[in-house]
């Protein structure tokens, strides 16, 4: 690091801090010191910088799979730097194994992960995650925790193969699938692809919210250079580990918090990166999360200009056609950050204490390889995302534009609605159901209230009958959000959600809506006087709970442009909106 500086004077640190209140500080030392020297400490080791490790294994979470094998060489990274680790369990949470979605529980994970890193002596923290909520929350805890952190991705997982075929989680698992439902494929045969998807452990080998989030962090400057790409189980990600050991000793050394590295120009890196990866748009709602925990507001309208500027450069499935074990093998981030250079915030801190210019510049010159377009040549003249408005959507909708269909792009259709997800599941197989390849299917109710947790429904299937026929696209529109590893001209967090009372609740199948991503509207075209007789007519009361987690969500959770997080733990007074100055 290029500076090394003792904590402030008078300012406890080590073992000395967060002391438990008993009434007498020097008991509660003594008392402290003689219950961890029965783990077996000496008093030596008690001296040394301590540095936590939020540890998120979990037998639920096969992401997260070599999280025993990561945190080994994190220790041995830590006490090679003179650091004493210390390794405490976290929520753990798996996209798969989550009811009813992950992202109910995420803002309970980034509470966690505050109040440990918070109750307990530590000078700095590891935070070891990758599948999609995990990074976002443990970012978000870290960041009002306030203390020195790195992030340590668990790394994506192996692609398998299928006669002769590559496949890997999870676009493959959403192509196969659609391929069955279609009747294109056996179920004998969709069996057998079933378990060459998932071939080791690990997150998505494709730009899924997981992989989006790895690069995001990398490009906010929060994992030492290179920490995002290395696969699962490869032994260069356990030597990410170990490096990252060592500069959490550093930093800790150091006192470099994330309040000097989650600045405006770190997360406006992080949007141009978010663009030019064709990444997740869960990463919106994500960045919109962390951003706030930081003190900042993410302008959508602003990330759209943005977006005109910022092509795609990464050809990586759903948007084009490698995986992430590619993306490594072309220089991962090195590669990447390379081509945005003009682009970027050079001079934004990293947790090495070095500038993220000087991070590229020490990754060295490029290579030749196909995963990584140059700017004069991406495989998206726009960024990923486009961000649409209208009287369907005054707060804001987004669409992933690198991963729809281009003759779906500008479309005028026929609203079929679907008033929640039993009524999806109930109708959308139905042979009766009035519906054609040029209408518009609707889905409401599933957005941060609706659902409650706004889940991955919004890529829902086409309807039976016409993926028999041979639809693969249709616009769908919805106030809740898809995987990042998803594919089709898909319109999501409808803004503010039918839930609450937003413009969508008030959608009648037959209704006519025009989508045109080239002037970035999303309109009902319906008259604002016929839109209020509905309300009046058919007043929304928005969803309770009588106790426990499920009502503190309901009651305090924000809308998709504030990052669904809770309304309590987001900072009064912003500092100001991204991408913006500072």
């Amino acid at each position: 690091m290029n500076e090394d500086r003792d904590p402030p004077e008078g300012v406890p640190t080590g073992m000395r801090q967060g002391l438990t209140s008993y009434g007498d500080t020097g008991f509660s030392l003594f008392l402290r010191k003689a219950f961890i020297k029965g783990a077996g400490l000496s008093e030596a080791a008690l001296e040394r910088p301590v540095i936590g490790i939020a540890s998120t294994g979990s037998a639920y979470n096969p992401c997260h799979g070599n999280a025993p094998q990561l945190i080994e060489a994190l220790k041995r990274g830590v006490m090679l730097a003179g650091g004493l680790p210390m390794e405490f369990p976290t929520i753990s949470l798996h996209e798969s194994f989550a009811a009813p979605t992950s992202m109910v529980l995420r803002n309970l994970m980034a509470m966690d992960t505050e109040e440990m890193i918070r109750a307990q002596p530590m000078d700095a923290v590891v935070l070891v995650g990758g599948c999609d909520k995990t990074v976002p929350a443990q970012l978000m805890g870290a960041a009002s925790a306030g203390k020195p952190a790195i992030q340590l991705i668990t790394g994506s997982m192996l692609t398998g193969s299928h006669r002769g075929e590559r496949v890997g989680a999870c676009t493959d698992c959403r192509r196969w699938w659609a391929r069955f439902r279609a009747q294109e494929v056996e179920a004998d045969e969709i069996a057998v692809v079933n378990e060459q998807l998932v071939p080791s452990v690990g997150t998505c080998s494709v730009m899924g919210t997981a992989s989006t989030m790895a690069c995001i962090a990398e490009a906010l400057g929060m994992t030492v250079p290179g920490g995002a790409s290395p696969p699962a189980v490869t032994a260069e990600r356990m030597r990410v580990a170990e490096r990252t050991g060592a500069q959490a000793v550093q930093m800790a050394r150091a006192g470099l918090g994330p309040d000097r590295i989650l600045t405006a120009k770190a997360f406006e890196n992080a949007m141009r990166v978010l663009l030019a990866i064709g990444g997740s748009t869960n990463a919106v709602v994500h960045l919109a999360a962390i951003a706030g925990r930081a003190g900042f507001e993410l302008d959508l309208k602003a990330l759209d200009r943005m977006g005109t500027e910022t092509p795609v450069l990464l050809d990586l499935k759903p948007s084009g056609a490698h995986y992430m074990e590619d993306f490594h093998a072309a220089g991962g981030m090195a590669t990447l950050l390379r081509e945005l250079k003009p682009l970027l915030h050079l001079d934004a801190l990293t947790v090495t204490g070095r500038t993220l210019g000087e991070e590229i510049e020490a990754a060295g010159p490029g290579f030749a390889q196909d995963v990584v377009r140059p700017l004069a040549r991406p495989i998206y003249p726009q960024g990923g995302i486009a961000v649409l408005q209208g009287n369907l959507a005054p707060g804001g909708a987004i669409v992933k534009q690198s991963a729809a269909s281009a003759a779906l792009m500008e479309h005028e259709g026929r609203a079929v609605v679907f008033e929640d997800a039993a009524d999806l599941a109930l109708r959308i197989d139905d042979p009766a159901l009035d519906v054609h390849a040029e209408d518009i299917l609707v889905l409401k109710r599933i957005g941060p209230k609706g659902a409650p947790g706004m889940p991955e429904a919004g890529a829902f299937p086409i309807p039976l009958k016409l993926a028999r026929a041979g639809v693969k696209d249709m616009v769908r529109i919805s106030d809740g959000r898809m995987s990042g590893t998803a594919f089709g001209t898909i319109v999501l967090h409808v803004t503010p959600e039918a839930a609450v009372g937003g413009p969508l609740a008030h959608v009648r199948s037959g209704d006519r809506i025009r989508l045109s991503v080239q002037r970035r509207e999303l309109a009902l075209l319906v008259t604002d006087e016929e839109l209020a007789a509905r309300a009046k007519a058919n007043p929304v009361r928005e969803p309770t709970a009588e106790r426990g987690y499920r009502k503190l969500f309901l009651q305090t959770v924000l809308q998709a442009d504030r990052g669904v997080d809770f309304d309590f733990l987001v900072p009064p007074g912003p500092k100001g909106r991204i991408p913006g100055g500072g």
